[in-house]
């Protein structure tokens, strides 16, 4: 992609996340991704019915007075997006491919994070970790992230979870909010994501099309895998070929939704043909 051109595209991409996270979604991810940790604030005299465990021994000695530790919540978090860069996410049959929307999702959660002053990175993986950008503040870090969002080319077109949640595990040490977004046509990570779970606060975005639910009927049709390259023809005016491939997507969707819940993540749905803004702020209205 040209620079002159690339520069364009981070600018729009800004003009309407930038504008989403401030005016839509500022509340709602602030509510519901507050910090985990306990911080100390301050110290105060004892008072009656203090827990005595609170106690600073140090500063009671030097006053010859009793005082305690006051805590606080964290607010400030660590955020990480675990971006799908594999070949599947080049497919669409509305106005936009499954990555764009992967893209602007990423972007609108980047900007929510700085305004509530939170560091972000992201990991970038296909079968394996493509790119890291460790986690930072500012709008220049933000620009960064989208500009390799934009132009980004991955080495590999297949999937496996497994590298970037195990990569995320030993590479962030501290408990972080991190966002998967993918369309988890990916073979099994349910092991993977529940060591990741128990470490960090974890939120699965499923982006998918219209017509990977339900094939229409065309006729006869070449598709090919946009992750091995293999073809296949198919004949779409098939009843039984339609109703078995409609009866494997829901199954699909019915296990990823039970490894999200044995897992305890929470999750949400984004279709390239429908609104994203809603179904993230039912998500994070819900939490």
């Amino acid at each position: 992609m040209e620079a002159t051109e690339l520069l364009k595209k981070v600018r729009r991409i800004e003009i309407k996340t930038r504008g989403l996270s401030k005016h839509i979604f500022a509340g709602e991810y602030h509510s519901a991704f507050k910090g985990r940790g306990i911080a100390f604030s301050e110290v105060r005299e004892y008072q009656y019915g203090d827990d005595i465990r609170s106690i600073d021994w140090n500063v009671t000695a030097r006053f010859n007075h009793p005082f305690i530790k006051v805590f606080e919540e964290e607010r400030e978090l660590t955020v990480m997006i675990l971006i799908d860069v594999s070949g599947s996410g080049n497919f669409g049959t509305t106005v936009t491919f499954k990555k764009d929307i992967m893209i602007e999702v990423a972007a609108v959660l980047s900007f929510s994070a700085i305004f509530n002053n939170d560091k972000i990175g992201v990991i970038f993986f296909s079968d394996k970790v493509e790119k890291f950008i460790p986690p930072k503040k500012g709008r220049s870090h933000i620009l960064r992230i989208i500009r390799e969002l934009l132009d980004f080319k991955a080495t590999s077109h297949k999937t496996n979870l497994d590298v970037p949640l195990r990569f995320l595990t030993n590479a962030i040490k501290k408990r972080c909010t991190t966002f998967i977004i993918s369309d988890f046509i990916v073979p099994d990570f349910e092991e993977a994501l529940r060591i990741a779970s128990n470490k960090h606060d974890i939120v699965a975005l499923n982006v998918f099309d219209p017509v990977e639910k339900v094939i229409p009927n065309i006729g006869l049709v070449k598709v090919t895998d946009s992750e091995t390259g293999a073809e296949k023809w198919i004949d779409t005016s098939s009843k039984a070929t339609r109703d078995s491939y409609e009866k494997w997507w829901a199954g699909h969707i019915g296990l990823i939704k039970t490894i999200f819940r044995r897992c305890g993540v929470d999750s949400a749905e984004l279709s390239t043909n429908l609104d994203y803004v809603k179904p993230l702020k039912r998500l994070f209205e819900n939490r």
